[in-house]
Order: structure tokens, then C-alpha cells, then sequence
């Protein structure tokens, strides 16, 4: 009988182990995320450029506030920062209090609504990244990365930022998926 209570003690023990892990990779994915979703806003917020050849009153200038997805871009990565930031206080609880359910279930469902919006964002700002890298001859719009080569490059790159933030997304709400189903 005793060595039940004991086999039983150990198995809770090691449990409570590998909940207070997974809690902790589930607290620094959030730092990840919330570093990559506030690098692309700031990236593509800051990024200009305009042509040297600008005369005193035309000037040639790309801004990521003259697309509307830009800008939905840049206002959904804060968005998705600012909620990251926010949840890392829950995160730390999980570490320290390893059996809270219902509050994994919050999370689970704000981290399924800011991937959400994350990947809306991520996927409509590549498809403007798409049309300003090369054109379209159908449509008989140029690549304007031709002409505009820093501000392109600048922009891309703040992509990479959101979708690494879509990919810990993922994996955060399949670790708490698997932790809340252990319960």
C-alpha cells in the first residue's frame, strides 16, 4: 500500500515537472513573439525612402503609410505586441501555479484570435510586397522596387518579424491545447 502512495507521489511530482516546463518554453515563445511582432511594427513604421532625383516641387517617395495594408500591418503587429505583453504576467503565473486551467483556456482562445489576426495581417502585407517587388504586367503596374530598392528591402524583412510571430503562435496553441488536455 505504501509503495502505491509512494509510485503515486513521484508520478504527480514528475507531472508537475513537466507542466512547470512546458510552462516555461510557453513563457519565453511569448517573449519571441512579442519581439518579433515589435521589430516588424517598427521596421515597416520607420521605413522611407525617397529618390535623390526630386525637384523642387515633385518629389518621389514611399512611405508604408501610402498602402492601407501597411498600415493595417503595422497597427495589427502593435496590437498583437501589446497582447503579448500583456499575457507574459499569465504566462508567469502557469510557471508558478502549473494546474490553472481556466486561464490556459483564455489564452488558448486570445492566442488563436491574435494568430488570427497576425496571419491577416502577415498575408496581406506579402501580397503588396509581392505586387511592389515585381509588378504586374497585366495591369500595367511596375515593380516599384526597382526605383525604391532600401524601402523594399526594408519591408520584406519586417515580414519575416510577423511570421516567425504566426509560427510561435502555432506552436503555443498546440502546447496549451496538449497541457489543458492533460488535466
Amino acid at each position: 500500500m505504501k509503495a502505491g502512495i509512494e509510485a503515486g507521489e513521484v508520478s504527480n511530482a514528475s507531472r508537475n515537472r513537466v507542466s512547470r516546463g512546458v510552462s516555461v518554453v510557453d513563457f519565453i515563445l511569448r517573449i519571441v513573439a512579442c519581439l518579433g511582432t515589435l521589430g516588424s511594427a517598427i521596421a515597416m513604421g520607420t521605413s522611407r525612402q525617397t529618390l535623390p532625383f526630386s525637384t523642387r516641387f515633385i518629389r518621389f517617395r514611399a512611405l508604408y503609410k501610402d498602402l492601407p495594408t501597411l498600415t493595417f500591418f503595422v497597427i495589427a503587429n502593435s496590437v498583437v505586441c501589446g497582447y503579448l505583453a500583456l499575457s507574459l504576467p499569465l504566462s508567469i503565473f502557469h510557471i508558478i501555479k502549473s494546474a490553472a486551467k481556466n486561464s490556459r483556456i483564455i489564452l488558448l482562445i486570445f492566442d488563436t484570435v491574435m494568430m488570427a489576426l497576425l496571419t491577416a495581417a502577415a498575408s496581406a502585407a506579402s501580397g503588396i510586397v509581392n505586387l511592389a517587388h515585381n509588378g504586374n504586367s497585366i495591369t500595367n503596374w511596375f515593380a516599384v522596387c526597382q526605383q525604391f530598392n532600401n524601402f523594399c528591402q526594408r519591408i520584406s524583412g519586417s515580414l519575416i518579424g510577423s511570421f516567425v510571430g504566426v509560427v510561435v503562435f502555432m506552436v503555443l496553441i498546440i502546447i496549451a491545447s496538449v497541457a489543458i488536455s492533460r488535466r
